[in-house]
């Protein structure tokens, strides 16, 4: 099983359990929690990813760092970790927080760019992805360098990738693929 729909099963499956502890939004603002984290912690991310360090000091370090999460949250950190799935969690939160998003009705959109969005372009964006998916739209700027320039839409499991960094592989490919 790939490792999108390994995710996407936890992540079904703490939401399910999250909305007959009518937990929903606690939960939800946990997972966001848990991927502005790993987001911003390169140290908490080769950690979760290494296969050096047992399971058990995996989940102390995360109940350490995430002292104040809701029970269904802690509970789901025990599973990956004995699923041997906890390399996931960033994972798992991103799918949970679309998942909850979906069932209230709502969507997010990254935008991934190079540099901080403007208000006013903000604005622009948001209102096309309101009007293509004629759905009530979360707009969320995350920053990354390493696309260079443009910016990369994901809806969902939809993705449009508009980087410069896209076009230059694109281009490499091609240039490779006719020599």
């Amino acid at each position: 099983m790939n490792e999108s729909r390994a995710a996407l099963r936890y992540a079904k499956a703490t939401l399910n359990l999250a909305v007959d502890k009518k937990a929903t939004d606690a939960v939800e603002r946990d997972m966001r929690d848990v991927v502005q984290t790993i987001y911003d912690s390169d140290e908490l991310k080769d950690m979760l990813e290494s296969p050096i360090l047992e399971g058990s000091s995996k989940e102390k370090v995360l109940t350490a760092i995430f002292k104040n999460v809701n029970k269904i949250t802690r509970e789901m950190f025990s599973l990956l970790v004995s699923k041997k799935r906890i390399a996931l969690l960033s994972e798992v939160a991103l799918k949970y927080i679309a998942l909850n998003e979906r069932l209230k009705g709502e969507n997010i959109a990254l935008v991934t760019t190079a540099v901080p969005l403007t208000p006013a372009l903000e604005k622009k964006i948001l209102a096309q992805v309101e009007k293509i998916t004629s759905n009530k739209i979360t707009l969320e700027n995350q920053i990354d360098e390493s696309i260079i320039g443009g910016f990369i839409l994901r809806i969902g499991d939809l993705q449009y990738n508009a980087s410069i960094s896209n076009k230059l592989n694109n281009l490499k490919r091609e240039f490779t693929n006719s020599i």
